[in-house]
């Protein structure tokens, strides 16, 4: 039997790739584009595929578009929508680093409290959130974009335990690097803003992004996260990043300065 399904930040990479992999499996999806030109060129999209998929406009910021969006009643939640800014912390501008955790961390947070409260109420429902493999390791010159994933990884934890007892699942999706565009954009990100002022320490090393998965790796685990009865907590994808995760962590642990 088929889910009903809301994605938010449905009109690229991930998003829109579970979107199109679920609507062709016979679940009912609801994707949440972030702006109206999004929302026209996904509804074409799905059409030109044949796909019955229901497109709205979603911005995790917006209180309209979320108090909209929680009129549906839904069985998953996939917690998607995220932007990435670079940059070594002492330089990066307050204001990119709070746009950062403005969607990463509190409009989704509001997104999943607003959907939350509708599956405790029903006893059921699952909340599949979108991490990534930088909420778990170090990553310097993203450290914006990787400590708003710390928090995610801290509230997913704490949620997990909280909504357990109402029948609720929580669980996370680590995605390492995939060509999607996102990480390749978001290096790029911090030219608009680094030659604005003096800066006392190295822009982020120039380097081709050569090293990246293909995203069907991380769509189709996503899918299967969505669908699976009793899936795993965390999802880390490419296959091999998992053991890189563990040896970064330990390696933390016996760290020197």
């Amino acid at each position: 039997m088929g889910k009903i399904v809301l994605i938010t930040g449905a009109a690229s990479g991930f998003g829109r790739g579970v979107a199109f992999g679920l609507a062709k499996r016979g679940h009912q999806v609801i994707a949440g584009c972030q702006i109206w030109p999004q929302v026209s060129e996904l509804r074409q999209a799905a059409k030109e595929e044949g796909l019955d998929l229901q497109v709205i406009k979603l911005d995790v910021l917006n209180e309209i578009d979320r108090n909209k969006a929680f009129g549906f009643e839904i069985d998953v939640l996939f917690n998607n929508a995220g932007i990435m800014e670079s940059g070594p912390m002492l330089e990066i501008p307050m204001s990119v680093m709070r746009s950062v955790f403005e969607t990463n961390v509190f409009g989704a947070l509001e997104v999943a409290q607003g959907f939350g409260r509708q599956m405790v109420k029903r006893g059921s429902g699952r909340i599949v959130w979108t991490s990534s493999v930088a909420g778990l390791v170090k990553v310097p010159f993203d450290g914006a974009y990787a400590a708003s994933k710390h928090a995610v990884e801290a509230i997913c934890s704490a949620l997990h335990d909280e909504l357990k007892p109402y029948g609720v699942d929580v669980v996370t999706v680590n995605p390492g690097a995939f060509r999607t565009g996102f990480n390749d954009t978001g290096m790029e990100s911090m030219d608009q803003w680094w030659e604005q002022g003096e800066r006392v320490v190295a822009h982020w090393p120039v380097r081709e992004l050569t090293h990246q998965s293909d995203p069907a790796e991380m769509i189709e685990a996503i899918i299967e996260v969505i669908e699976a009865k009793n899936p795993m907590y965390r999802t880390v994808r490419p296959a091999g990043a998992a053991d890189m995760v563990k040896a970064e962590q330990l390696d933390v642990w016996n760290r020197r300065v």
